[in-house]
């Protein structure tokens, strides 16, 4: 729970979104653990951290010994393997400047083979075979070549997150991976949501771009590849 705003659907956005707008995308185990379904995003949820029973779930839910990504500020339970950490920020863009980009086109799931190419070149973090139907994606294409693009990941009451900003090295430097934010924002906006994000706390130079654009730093959660019990 966050002291400046108790209770937000933000504090366990993975949970809020599973149990709301991303249901159809969703498996569960009990009343405790979801995950998002493996094609589509990597992360699972808690509905409260502090009960075992709810790690229990989660083990039930993923097998013995799988891995599984969660976000928030955790401490497994004995048995689990934290086999990768990655401290993180979250930020509010409930005061980021919106603004359309008429140069950008709506990206689907033929157009996968070329976001998975440019994600897996510029690393902004997970995109899997379905990640696109979570929500809105645009680019931005020189010479029919997607050079850039953002969208939608994450769905909490109220709030979307934009997700998966990124550019070709090629091409940085010239605004695009900001005016996708802005348009993506834009449609979150014009939704009636809220935009946030998330980024690596280590990626600064994003942050900063983020923060120039009226992102507000909101929690600094940590992003953890945890591995289930064997037995």
């Amino acid at each position: 729970m966050s002291a400046e705003n108790p209770a937000s659907p933000l504090d366990n956005p993975v949970w809020g979104s599973l149990n709301g707008a991303h249901r159809a995308f969703a498996e569960y185990s009990g009343s405790g653990a979801a995950r998002y379904r493996q094609d589509t995003n990597p992360f699972a949820a808690l509905a409260d951290p502090e009960d075992p029973a709810a790690w229990a779930d989660l083990a039930a839910l993923t097998g013995p010994g799988e891995e599984v990504w969660l976000t928030g500020l955790l401490t497994p339970p004995p048995g689990w393997e934290t086999v990768a950490v990655v401290p993180g920020v979250q930020l509010d863009g409930r005061a980021v400047r919106v603004g359309h980009a008429p140069e950008a086109v709506r990206l689907g799931p033929a157009d996968v083979e070329e976001m998975t190419a440019l994600v897996r070149l510029t690393e902004p973090g997970p995109f899997l075979p379905r990640t696109v139907e979570l929500g809105s994606y645009l680019g931005i294409r020189h010479e029919g070549r997607l050079v850039a693009m953002a969208g939608e990941r994450m769905r909490p009451p109220g709030w979307t997150e934009i997700s998966a900003v990124c550019t070709h090295p090629d091409f940085r430097g010239r605004g695009l991976a900001a005016r996708l934010v802005r348009a993506v924002a834009a449609g979150i906006r014009d939704r009636g949501d809220l935009p946030f994000l998330h980024a690596a706390a280590g990626n600064t130079g994003a942050v900063r771009l983020y923060e120039s654009m009226g992102f507000a730093l909101r929690r600094e959660p940590v992003f953890i590849g945890v591995r289930s019990p064997k037995e």
